[in-house]
């Protein structure tokens, strides 16, 4: 996969809905559940975090869901491209990008949002033809001042949010130029997702899918 065809469907994915839900989930029992309930709510790209012992197999179970595209967050490693891949997802998010995980996920056809935190950072993802990024830690590397500052001299970079992202802040965001969709925990909190209250979830990816437009 070259880099304007990774970028062209990572795109893709990111204009499906303004939120894309980052999950941390612990027990795959639960991820058919939460899937319906979330693509339900308008929030087709659902973004699975490598951060549980769980979570291969919740990519699993969700890659069967009707209408669900599912990617694995927290890619760090050529090996986490490989299992992520292996497991069903149709698309990877990094934190960060190096040319190692880069090289990888071009090798396994993984379409891919990598991370960037500067200006720096995000020309060189887009010098090798990732315009389509992560800006990550969002909040902590200043928020959406600090994005829309940096859109300023980079108009053909697109972002997508993520870190820190909440329903009371979203829209700072999502009212960007540069930014596509953002990406947000709040949508599936642990606590409905452990009672399994898939309809209280259903509600809050609705009104997340209604953000912005």
């Amino acid at each position: 996969m070259t880099p304007a065809q990774s970028t062209q469907k990572t795109r893709a994915i990111c204009a499906l809905a303004p939120i894309v839900p980052v999950l941390v989930v612990h027990d795959a029992d639960k991820a058919r559940g939460l899937a319906d309930a979330l693509v339900a709510g308008g929030l087709p790209a659902l973004e699975v975090t490598l951060r549980t012992p769980a979570a291969l197999d919740v990519i699993r179970e969700m890659a069967n869901i009707p209408g669900a595209h599912v990617g694995a967050g927290t890619l760090i490693t050529p090996e986490d491209v490989i299992a992520a891949k292996n497991a069903g997802a149709t698309f990877g998010v990094s934190p960060g990008a190096t040319e190692r995980l880069i090289d990888a996920c071009e090798d396994a056809d993984l379409p891919l949002l990598p991370g960037a935190a500067t200006a720096s950072e995000a020309m060189r993802l887009a010098e090798r033809g990732y315009t389509m990024q992560k800006f990550f830690p969002a909040e902590a590397s200043g928020g959406a001042p600090a994005l829309k500052a940096i859109g300023a001299p980079l108009p053909h970079i697109t972002f997508c949010p993520t870190g820190g992202v909440s329903s009371e802040n979203a829209l700072s965001y999502l009212s960007l130029s540069n930014v596509l969709c953002a990406g947000g925990s709040w949508v599936a909190p642990a606590g409905l997702v452990d009672a399994e209250r898939w309809d209280d979830i259903r509600t809050l990816a609705l009104a997340a899918s209604q953000l912005g437009r």
